[in-house]
């Protein structure tokens, strides 16, 4: 094919960065066609079709980025970086210039930052092509993907159920291969339950290890950045680039010296031999509603003593995600002071503080108000006992899994993500993930696709599921590892059966 053909269908469907890489070395096909490759698959189902809703904005300068990369191949003979044609998109609370950035919120609708986020920038510069900003639970706040601006994702492996959330639009643009990878926020579950109900792979990182500086806030104390994508190797790949400290982001001077050369390096067949995986079984359910979940779990536990790890079942009452959430969650007493000084950044809009949000009423009223009116009722969170009380109970909480895994002597714990089913549309609220333990703790977390449930009229390869691998901070390389060692041996990841769906 000619380097500056179009790139067909099967191209760009499930490619990796490393297949994507080489062929444009080999000039197979140009930057500019997997952009305009890419695009065809977002306009045949995203907005015709299942109408997935998963894409707020394209990027309109993205062809002229990809004919600079294919330029720069071409008078230079090389890659322009180590994600050079790589195509990305940016969950829709990540600051671009060149695209609105709205939190999915009518209320921001149109709103176009100064300056980028420290994420976009750096995949940039690594020679990246950033196609597309994704809907999200608005504002990030809830778990099912719906917003004011962009509606209702869908889950395209059972239309009749949400994607996970709050990073539901990375997640389906991810599986769709709508894009090569995608980037997400996670405040309690929001990149790994995406990644658990659309069969990928999805990074909650140690905090201080990727910047959020240009990110619209949720919590100071929960929130964290991270990739989402369809094998280890890329999201190795995409972490290289992205991790490490910023100036911006003070928090991220905890990673200097804990960044690795690569973590690619990590990347082990035979990384599970000997290792102790500790399994959290009061993260799992015992209703018949789990069994779907509870059947993968043994599936995916005897995989990793196949492999060689000593397989240990933990019964702790302290780690129980529903009393964590309930008594630990402090994303109430940290909202509006972060967000309203993440609307005062913005130029050019009328809206400057939580109240005006509330005053317009552009937002998802059924799923936000009632957080809204509380965070905004909340002044002086600093001499607040309960909000105190919240923070320090962190502190305990990361003593006790550290105390657990060194009595033990564990390498990762083990649980899913989710104990059911990502719940169908209209259906309330996410239920019963489990994501807040590494939210509280500020530990890394590593969801992994671990099987389908059975499947149905609904979903024809069934609903995807997933598993959380949390270990110590800045154990990344470890969980990679392992990670890549599990996806080796199970090969778990299918796309959605999108044949089936009319253009």
């Amino acid at each position: 094919m000619s380097a500056h053909g179009s790139a067909p269908d099967d191209i760009v469907d499930e490619a990796t960065i490393e297949h994507l890489q080489r062929g444009l070395l080999a000039r197979e096909f140009s930057c500019v066609a997997l952009v305009d490759a890419y695009l065809e698959r977002m306009a045949r189902w995203d907005k015709r079709g299942p109408m997935l809703r998963a894409v707020l904005a394209l990027n309109p300068g993205a062809r002229e980025l990809a004919a600079d990369r294919d330029a720069a191949l071409a008078a230079e003979g090389r890659l322009s970086g180590p994600l050079h044609g790589v195509v990305v998109a940016l969950k829709d609370n990540c600051n671009t210039t060149d695209m609105p950035t709205t939190g999915g919120s009518l209320s921001l609708e149109g709103t176009v930052p100064a300056s980028d986020s420290a994420v976009s920038r750096k995949l940039s510069d690594a020679g990246a092509i950033v196609l597309a900003k994704t809907n999200l639970h608005e504002f990030a706040l809830s778990g099912t993907t719906v917003s004011s601006l962009g509606g209702q994702t869908l889950n395209p492996y059972d239309l009749t159920r949400t994607p996970g959330g709050s990073s539901g639009g990375s997640g389906v643009a991810t599986t769709m291969s709508f894009v090569t990878v995608a980037i997400g926020t996670d405040t309690v579950n929001s990149i790994r339950s995406p990644a658990s109900a659309n069969c990928l792979v999805g990074l909650r990182p140690t905090r201080g290890l990727i910047s959020r500086a240009g990110i619209m806030p949720v919590s100071e104390t929960q929130d964290t950045v991270g990739p989402i994508t369809r094998t280890v190797s890329d999201l190795a790949r995409v972490l290289d680039v992205i991790a490490g400290y910023d100036p911006d982001d003070p928090v991220t001077a905890r990673s200097v010296g804990r960044v690795p050369a690569s973590y690619c390096a990590s990347l082990n067949y035979d990384a599970l031999a000997g290792k102790r995986v500790g399994v959290l079984r009061s993260l799992s359910g015992d209703e018949p509603r789990h069994l779907a979940v509870n059947t993968a779990m043994t599936g995916a536990l005897q995989v990793m003593r196949d492999a060689g790890a000593q397989v240990l079942d933990l019964h702790d009452p302290c780690i129980d995600a529903a009393a964590l959430l309930r008594t630990g969650d402090v994303q109430k007493w940290e909202f509006k002071q972060s967000f309203e000084a993440y609307l005062r950044s913005l130029p050019q809009s009328d809206v400057r503080t939580l109240g005006d949000v509330l005053a317009c009423g552009g937002y998802h009223k059924e799923t936000l108000h009632e957080f809204l009116v509380q965070a905004n009722d909340i002044d002086d969170p600093e001499h607040d006992s309960e909000y105190l009380g919240r923070l320090a109970a962190h502190d305990r909480l990361r003593v006790r899994v550290l105390e657990l895994m060194a009595e033990h002597a564990l390498d990762v714990l083990a649980y899913p993500l989710q104990k059911c089913l990502v719940v169908p549309v209209g259906a309330g609220g996410q239920a019963e993930r489990n994501g807040i333990l590494a939210a509280l703790t500020g530990f890394p977390a590593l969801n992994m696709p671990m099987g389908f449930s059975k499947p149905d009229d609904n979903a024809p390869l069934g609903v995807p599921m997933g598993m959380d691998l949390l270990a110590r901070p800045f154990d990344e390389p470890l969980l990679l590892g392992l990670g890549y060692a599990f996806e080796q041996r199970t090969r778990i990841r299918k796309p959605p059966l999108h044949t089936l769906w009319p253009d």
